[in-house]
Order: structure tokens, then C-alpha cells, then sequence
């Protein structure tokens, strides 16, 4: 089937030129690469254009098991995509996936748990306690960033240090998710630890002799830090302070539900974590149930019902 590697390369020359995120291009290639060894494995061998529902039903009853839904649904979608491209070409004259359904998905069911006050403390003591003083720096200031800007681990590796403006406090972050670049404001704490950290890297870097090095966060070779070093480093002071792993998506959660209950508006909050629909961002409304209880308190209809004699 090398017509179908031809198709596939043509495919995704075309999403790359539609200015998809560099992940999300990896990850439609595997996507398809799967679906195509599938294919091949098959036997009889089908061709392309004999390719039809019952067949793609079959190839997703396999990709399901013992994956979450999320997964499956991902799966459908780049493969939907696919089917579109192959219609275009020619090669099939319907797309079967266009009305094949997905699982039903709860996005809040899939809310990841947010990272409690306590355990957030251990983590800053813990990396405040780090035995280099260099990476003290980092992982201090790793953290602030993280909680205090809700920023995703691609985003935060991605960063340079032209894109710290220390003037006015922002932080130019290109999403590694949409491939859009937008300003984050810092806190306050955040402002200070990048600043005290900027010097100890310069001087990381001048012992090394890689002081031409762009990137804002610096291994001990004198590299960007990738982002694995990163999980892995943050799970490591997880480890420490929680009998629950920490995950790097529980730093983004908990950031945007510790603003609204804080009382953040909405909107505020989908422009810091990015989100391009705000419908994303009202998964994290569940957290403002307490502040709901207390709105109700002081709802006017007590007052009326006070005044009128009736409580």
C-alpha cells in the first residue's frame, strides 16, 4: 500500500501548512501510521477504496480496548479528518466516519485532581531545600510558574529569554497545543523569582561556556530543559510531600479553579490558560459550588420574605 503512504505524507503536509501545533502533528502521524499498518496486516488485503464502514468499525473496536474514551474519541477525530483528505482526492466518494458517533464524554469526570494546599507548600519547601543552588532556583521558580500562570509543560520548556519582559511583567507563551502565541501576566511572586533566577543562570551558563544559549530554563549541561526533565523533576518533589503522584496537568487545574473560587471572572481566566473556546474553561466552574451557597444567602428574596413577615 504505498499509495497509501503517499496519501498519508500529502495529508500532513497539508496540516502542517494549516499551522497546527508541532504535538499535534506527531501525534495525527501516529494516528494514521497505526490505522495504515492495520490496513496492511489485513488479509485478504483491501484496497483503499474498498475501505467502508463496517471495516473502520472493526479497526476501532480494537483501538477501544482497554483505552479511556478520550482516546477512542482523539482517535476518531484525526482518522475523520483523514477520511475528508481521502474524499478530496478522490479515493473514497463518501467518508464513513462522518457519521460513525463517538463516545460520550463528561469532560468534568476527567478533571484532573487539584493539588492541595499542603502538598503545594511541600512542594515549594522541598525545592527551596534542594541541595544544588542552582536548581534550587529552577524548580522554585518552575513552580511559580506552573501554579501562578496555569502554563502547560510544552509551553514552559518553549520558552526564551526575550520572551520575558521584566518592564511590564509578561511572559510571551507560543501554545505547543494550538501553535497561537499569547502574553501571560505573572504574579508578583513570579516576577521575583524569575528575576533572581535569571543571574544564576547567566553564571550556570558563563562556567559552562554556553552563555550564547537562548532558552530561560537551562540544564546542567547547559541545554533547554526538555520537557520530560521537567515532569520527571516535578514528580520528583511530588514524591516527597505526596502519597499521590502528582501530574503536570494537576498544576493547570488547579490554577484556574483556584482563581474562580477566588472569585476571578471567566473570561479572565480562559485568556491566562489560553483557551481559544471559553466552553473549555467552564469545566473548572465546578469548584465555585461553595461560593454558589453563599451568593444564595444573600439572595434579596430573604430580605422580602424577612421584611414581609413571612421567615
Amino acid at each position: 500500500m504505498k499509495r497509501w503512504d503517499r496519501l498519508v505524507d500529502k495529508f500532513m503536509e497539508e496540516y502542517e501548512v494549516a499551522g497546527k501545533a508541532r504535538e499535534t502533528i506527531k501525534a495525527t502521524r501516529r494516528e494514521l501510521d497505526r490505522w495504515g499498518s492495520w490496513l496492511k496486516n489485513l488479509r485478504p488485503r483491501p484496497a483503499l477504496d474498498e475501505v467502508n464502514a463496517d471495516l473502520i468499525i472493526h479497526y476501532l473496536r480494537g483501538r477501544a480496548a482497554y483505552r479511556a474514551k478520550a482516546t477512542l474519541s482523539g482517535a476518531m477525530s484525526k482518522l475523520r479528518c483523514m477520511g475528508e483528505f481521502l474524499v478530496r482526492e478522490a479515493v473514497w466518494l463518501n467518508n464513513p466516519l462522518r457519521w460513525l458517533r463517538g463516545p460520550k464524554l463528561d469532560i468534568r469526570s476527567r478533571l484532573p485532581r487539584r493539588i492541595s494546599p499542603e502538598v503545594m507548600r511541600g512542594l515549594w519547601e522541598t525545592a527551596a531545600a534542594h541541595r544544588y543552588g542552582y536548581y534550587r532556583s529552577v524548580w522554585v521558580t518552575l513552580l511559580s510558574i506552573f501554579y501562578g500562570t496555569g502554563m502547560r509543560r510544552g509551553d514552559v520548556s518553549q520558552l526564551n529569554v526575550s520572551d520575558w519582559c521584566r518592564d511590564e511583567g509578561l511572559l510571551l507563551v507560543r501554545n505547543s497545543k494550538t501553535g497561537q502565541a499569547r502574553r501571560v501576566p505573572v504574579p508578583a511572586v513570579t516576577w521575583q523569582c524569575l528575576e533572581a533566577y535569571l543571574p544564576k543562570r547567566q553564571n550556570h551558563l558563563e562556567s559552562l561556556g554556553t552563555a550564547d544559549e537562548s532558552a530561560l530554563f537551562v540544564s546542567r549541561s547547559g541545554g533547554r530543559l526538555k520537557a520530560t526533565a521537567i515532569s520527571r523533576g516535578l514528580q520528583s518533589l511530588g514524591r516527597s510531600c505526596s502519597e499521590t503522584p502528582i501530574t503536570m496537568h494537576q498544576f493547570r487545574h488547579t490554577c484556574a479553579s483556584d482563581l474562580l473560587e477566588a472569585g476571578t471572572c471567566l473570561p479572565d481566566v480562559q485568556q491566562l490558560l489560553g483557551h481559544q473556546c471559553i466552553g473549555t474553561t467552564m469545566r473548572y466552574l465546578h469548584v465555585a459550588d461553595p461560593q454558589l451557597h453563599q451568593a444564595v444567602k444573600v439572595h434579596p428574596i430573604n430580605e422580602i420574605l424577612t421584611t414581609g413577615g413571612v421567615a
